[in-house]
């Protein structure tokens, strides 16, 4: 069996052994709910990855969620106006998450292979998913592949790609023996329970994916998220809670850092263009400081001389 099948069966069956009944099922939406009212510090960091999408939300867009396994990606989107529709391989929350109108609209989907036609949504989000497919650039053409104006991913953020330090250690090390890096670089190859190997996305590899389908913009912006405990998750996120206020703390610190070019940014959020963005996009990408890039035009390609 290949392995990608192995891969897409244990990420179908995934949620199911997690949530075995429909009240577990039922718990963990009601609890999601009942964050919005009295938000968490999982939910505060949950909110930090959502806000890389703010810039590109707009009144009536349609948009196309992707390994949105609860749905709660599709219904962010759907109460800052916009049209959502949630995909994930498996179907074990999304019927009841509409069911109980979490949702509007949802597909069972492969990320690999989506069954939409081309064009079908104006954007296309892809949220802490990437990492999980066992092909993910071929899920990434699909995405670009169904969407009008361009698609955001938000991924862990491959820190070799902004640590040239990093980069020299590996090169140097390299030469003596392959894998000595990894006394250093402990998750240089990372696995999670659930079987996938987790991709890390990084600002160059984007670039190149864009730049071979003549696109002709890529936006990026890092941020420091990577906080989440078990035991503190369910702390609540205002200052009557001295854990909350250690990591905001700590998030200003390690973001200091990351605009030093001491450390790197922990989670990327990557925008790829299919068309030009407008100049009030360009004006909200800045503002919420993401860096735009404009690329080049093929000169080989008619009319672009």
């Amino acid at each position: 069996m290949a392995f990608e099948t192995i891969s897409y069966e244990a990420h179908e069956n995934w949620y199911d052994k997690c949530y075995p009944d429909e009240q577990a099922r039922l718990d963990a939406i009601s609890k999601w709910i009942e964050q919005k009212k009295k938000p968490t510090i999982g939910y505060f960091l949950h909110q930090r990855l959502f806000s890389l999408a703010v810039p590109l939300l707009e009144a009536q867009t349609t948009w196309l969620t992707i390994g949105d396994g609860y749905g709660f990606d599709a219904n962010f989107l759907t109460e800052n106006g916009c049209v959502a529709t949630a995909t994930d391989i498996s179907d074990t929350f999304l019927a009841l998450s509409r069911k109980v109108g979490l949702i509007e609209n949802y597909s069972i989907e492969n990320a690999e292979k989506l069954s939409f036609a081309d064009a079908s949504f104006d954007y296309v989000f892809c949220k802490e998913a990437f990492h999980h497919f066992p092909r993910p650039y071929q899920a990434v053409y699909e995405m670009l592949r169904v969407a009008r104006k361009g698609i955001i991913l938000i991924e862990p953020h491959d820190p070799i790609s902004r640590m040239p330090l990093l980069l020299a250690l590996r090169n140097v090390l390299d030469n003596f023996q392959t894998n000595l890096l990894e006394k250093i670089w402990k998750n240089r190859y990372s696995f999670e329970e659930v079987g996938n190997y987790v991709f890390k996305l990084s600002e160059r590899e984007c670039e190149k994916m864009a730049m071979g389908l003549h696109l002709p913009a890529a936006a990026f912006k890092g941020i420091q998220n990577n906080y989440y405990q078990p035991n503190t998750a369910n702390e609540p996120a205002n200052n009557s809670s001295k854990t909350f206020k250690k990591l905001r703390r700590k998030i200003t610190f390690h973001t200091l850092l990351a605009r030093l070019g001491v450390m790197p940014y922990q989670v990327l959020g990557a925008i790829i263009f299919k068309e030009m963005p407008s100049s009030q996009t360009l004006a909200k990408l800045k503002k919420a400081q993401y860096r735009t890039y404009i690329f080049p035009k093929n000169p080989y390609i008619s009319g672009n001389k």
